[in-house]
């Protein structure tokens, strides 16, 4: 099984699409990354060399992607900067409410998970 950035990446998939599973990296990064590296992105991951594999790393490196730990920790300065001005995405996210002005009256179940609809129960006949 390949490592790539900290991440097993499964053997049995083409390589363009086994790279998506390192955060950060999407199909469009993934073509990119095997174009620059000189590797078929349709060959399996099984069939690579050890030297594909350093080559497909030393892309990533010399692009500087943001990619598993980097971006998270990105993402989450970015997200705790939101709320510590006040703004009101950085209240909705607080409130664990949707951000991007989805309507909450009748959606967003998953993300206002702390209210439970009450059944009305049946009285025996």
């Amino acid at each position: 099984m390949a490592r790539i950035a900290g991440v097993d990446i499964p053997k049995d998939k083409k390589v363009s699409y086994s790279l998506r599973y390192v955060h950060g990296i999407g199909l469009n990064t993934a073509m990119k990354v095997c174009e620059l590296a000189k590797v078929d992105p349709n060959v399996r991951v099984t069939d690579l060399s050890s030297k594909d594999e350093d080559a497909i790393r030393k892309v990533i490196v010399d692009l500087r992607l943001l990619i598993e730990g980097e971006l998270r920790s990105e993402n989450l300065r970015n997200v705790k900067r939101l709320q510590d001005i006040g703004s009101y995405r950085g209240v909705r996210h607080r409130k664990s409410l949707p951000v991007r002005g989805q309507r909450t009256k009748t959606n967003s179940r998953t993300k206002r998970s702390g209210r439970k609809q009450t059944m009305s129960l049946k009285k025996a006949a």
